[in-house]
């Protein structure tokens, strides 16, 4: 147990020394290996990921996935969502905050990017807000936490890389993802509700839109609706009737998705072979950077279960009778100080190695365990002194300080720890549509 410790701990100081956290992972992992079974069979262990790695079919969702969402990026998908949402909500006080949550769950629908989300909503809601005087920490809340949304909310790039890292069903996880997701929004937008009683001028309302306005962008919205259900109904079956009989795995409904994506953005003249050439390299820029990080992390996972650490905390656990809600709640207390100092997909690459094989062996749900670890991280992103997605924000916008919008996103990670705790202790929130499967 003692060199997984060290080597946990050489990992977080190289992390704080701003390495990679891929190269990190590989080098303690290849090192700790090597001074447990040497250093031939630690080059052999290395060999071995990369080639596999570079070889499995199921890895292949993950490229499709950011395809898709690359697509829609481009195709102006987003300004669509908003307008939907907007003249729904928009003549409510705090309607427009309100809007740019629920068109940031429906573009994290089809996005799986919690960054992407955020940095597309931002050029897309904050010049209608301001327009309408909305106070800057409402404003820029409202996307920082909407954008968290897009890592919970099937189809989820996270959620892909957590089925991968502890082999399971990935379609279990993304329909266990629904509930939780749709909570986070209802509790958003309390949330949103709340600051505005707190401070009426933080969102003034806006104009009420007619009946004509409403049904007109509707229509605006038809094709991301039809490419939502053809990835998830195909996914779970949905589309498995004649004349169609159509059902999806995982790699063919990513598939589906990114062919999708690709046509709406051609009919609406978004792409052209410069754009789409573009999203192609930036679509493998991306996927490269994932893969390393995925492979430092099976490096670092070998090194810790060969040195016995979980294990180790199985017996420490056992040893010191303690009920397994208690050591989910120590578990959680962890990822809640890691997120203050770590991105979401460092932290759960990190850490799934470690804890997955104790929480199962507690008789956790794997499924109920990779959806906390998500809506753990969502709460990462939006909480100082890190919080990913409010720097996007600053690097996006500009003219407003990060203590501006750190100051506005405190009620939003308040309801989040609120909607943690109903997940934990309501197992049957996440489980319920899983379990419904056939």
């Amino acid at each position: 147990m003692l060199i997984s410790i060290v080597g946990l701990g050489v990992v977080l100081f190289l992390v704080f020394l701003r390495m990679p956290i891929a190269l990190a992972m590989g080098l303690v992992g290849f090192a700790g290996y090597a001074d447990i079974r040497g250093v031939r069979a630690s080059i052999s262990m290395v060999g071995r990921i990369i080639i596999d790695t570079s070889q499995d079919y199921g890895l292949s969702v993950v490229p499709l996935f950011i395809l898709m969402g690359l697509f829609v990026n481009k195709g102006g998908l987003s300004k669509e969502l908003y307008q939907v949402s907007y003249v729904f909500l928009g003549h409510l006080r705090g309607g427009l905050a309100m809007a740019t949550i629920v068109a940031c769950a429906g573009f994290s629908a089809i996005c799986g990017s919690s960054l992407a989300t955020a940095a597309t909503m931002s050029k897309v809601a904050m010049p209608q807000m301001r327009k309408y005087n909305y106070d800057d920490s409402l404003s820029t809340a409202s996307i920082a936490a909407g954008g968290t949304l897009g890592i919970l909310i099937p189809p989820s790039v996270i959620l892909v890389i957590y089925g991968l890292l502890t082999e399971t069903s990935i379609g279990k996880l993304f329909i266990a993802g629904i509930i939780p997701g749709l909570l986070g929004v209802v509790l958003y937008l309390v949330a949103v509700r709340y600051t505005i009683i707190r401070n009426p001028k933080a969102g003034p309302a806006g104009e009420r839109s007619s009946l004509v306005d409403r049904l007109q962008a509707l229509r605006g919205v038809w094709a991301v609706l039809l490419l939502f259900f053809i990835v998830i109904g195909g996914l779970y079956g949905v589309l498995n009737i004649w004349p169609l009989n159509l059902t999806f795995s995982p790699t063919e409904a990513a598939g589906m998705g990114a062919a999708g994506a690709f046509l709406i953005a051609v009919s609406r003249g978004k792409l052209n072979f410069s754009k789409t050439l573009q999203v192609l390299i930036e679509t493998v820029q991306t996927t490269a950077a994932l893969f390393a990080v995925l492979i430092g992390a099976w490096i670092f996972s070998n090194f810790v279960n060969m040195a016995g650490l979980p294990e180790a905390l199985r017996f420490l656990v056992s040893s010191a009778e303690l009920s397994p809600m208690l050591v989910m709640l120590m578990i959680l207390v962890i990822y809640l100080v890691l997120g203050c100092v770590f991105e979401s997909l460092s932290m759960l690459l990190l850490t799934v190695p470690i804890f997955f094989p104790l929480v199962t062996s507690l008789g956790f749900d794997p499924i109920w365990f990779g959806i906390i670890v998500v809506v753990v991280t969502e709460i990462s992103l939006i909480t100082p002194p890190v919080g990913l997605n409010v720097f996007v924000l600053k690097g996006v916008i500009g003219d407003v300080s990060t203590a501006t919008i750190f100051k506005g996103v405190t009620p939003f990670w308040i309801v989040d720890i609120i909607r943690l705790a109903l997940l934990v202790f309501i197992p049957s929130i996440i489980l319920y549509l899983p379990n419904s499967m056939l």
